[in-house]
């Protein structure tokens, strides 16, 4: 029998956390799902905890895969799901055991008909220390929102644990991936892409009030290269920017970005920041506001030869 839903794990040298996050998924109280582990050029272990998971339990599945990152991983595991329903698990992450059956009995009981579905929950956001020490768990409750509020949110949201829709707190009708897969260009914020654009499609999304899935904080997924991080943020508003311009209006960190270029004296970001820039850029503590193209132009020529002692107070 096929199975109903296709669990999705990308792992890259995650070996450490893999056995937690498959055994999240093979211990659902819902068991008729298949686990795939797609291993996007491991170097550790990955391989060897694959085959002793599938030795366990013939519902695990393991494929291969170049280096590509997680979004290149994600569409390569959809490539190869058998499922209807599509459920993603980042290695260290793990889900609730009731995740899977809860929404999808919630879905059956709204009667909803659709065919192209999201179904959404709420998640805990749990810290560590360097040591794989608990620190504090926090609830991060959703609620049921339309698409436009979605919207808003995510394009408000920017790289912090409480994201309104999380990837693996979704859960999604497989044929989803037939309008938007996963834009392999972004090795960051391309969740938010994909989120954005399916929800300016009118995809329905569901929410189901379960703490669906337990997102982990520790050392390795907060030292990221915060220049990269950035590089994607931008690049992810200005894909938007293209499908809608006003939705840029709900988004509030150009603003401190351009700043930030402007410190750091950087062409590219400030340039292209600036041709999509919908709202004020605030100075001087927020009590000078700036919306001229040409002005901020000429204080960035000003920061070109000036020393960042004379900026400190402006920015």
């Amino acid at each position: 029998m096929n199975p109903i839903v296709s669990v999705i794990i990308p792992c890259f040298n995650g070996a450490k956390y893999l056995e937690g996050a498959a055994e999240s998924v093979l211990l659902q109280t819902f068991a008729n799902l298949e686990c795939i582990i797609v291993d996007d050029g491991s170097t550790d272990d990955t391989y060897q905890v694959s085959k002793l998971l599938i030795n366990k339990d013939s519902r695990v599945k393991y494929v291969f895969k170049e280096n590509g990152g997680v979004p290149s991983a994600r569409n390569f595991g959809i490539r190869h799901a058998s499922g209807e329903w599509v459920q993603f698990l980042d290695v260290d992450d793990w889900l609730h055991k009731d995740k899977i059956n809860f929404q999808l009995s919630y879905l059956e009981s709204s009667g909803c008909k659709e065919n192209d579905i999201v179904l959404y929950s709420d998640y805990e956001v749990v810290y560590e220390d360097s040591n794989q020490n608990l620190v504090k768990r926090v609830t991060n409750t959703i609620g049921n929102l339309t698409n436009k509020q979605l919207i808003k949110r995510t394009m408000e949201w920017y790289f912090r644990p409480n994201i309104p829709l999380h990837m693996n707190s979704t859960l999604f009708k497989k044929t989803v991936f037939n309008k938007k897969m996963f834009d392999e260009r972004f090795k960051a914020f391309g969740d938010q892409e994909l989120f954005v654009n399916i929800l300016l499609q009118g995809i329905t999304f569901i929410y189901t009030p379960i703490v669906g899935m337990y997102y982990r904080v520790h050392q390795s997924n907060m030292s990221r290269n915060l220049s990269n991080i950035k590089e994607y943020y931008i690049r992810f508003l200005e894909t938007i920017y293209k499908k809608d311009k006003s939705l840029i209006c709900l988004n509030h960190n150009i603003g401190g970005l351009i700043k930030t270029a402007l410190k750091e004296k950087d062409k590219n970001k400030f340039y292209r920041l600036l041709r999509i820039k919908q709202n004020p850029v605030y100075f001087l503590n927020g009590t000078a506001k700036i919306s001229n193209t040409f002005l901020l132009k000429t204080i960035f020529l000003i920061r070109l030869f000036s020393p960042l002692s004379v900026f400190k107070k402006f920015l």
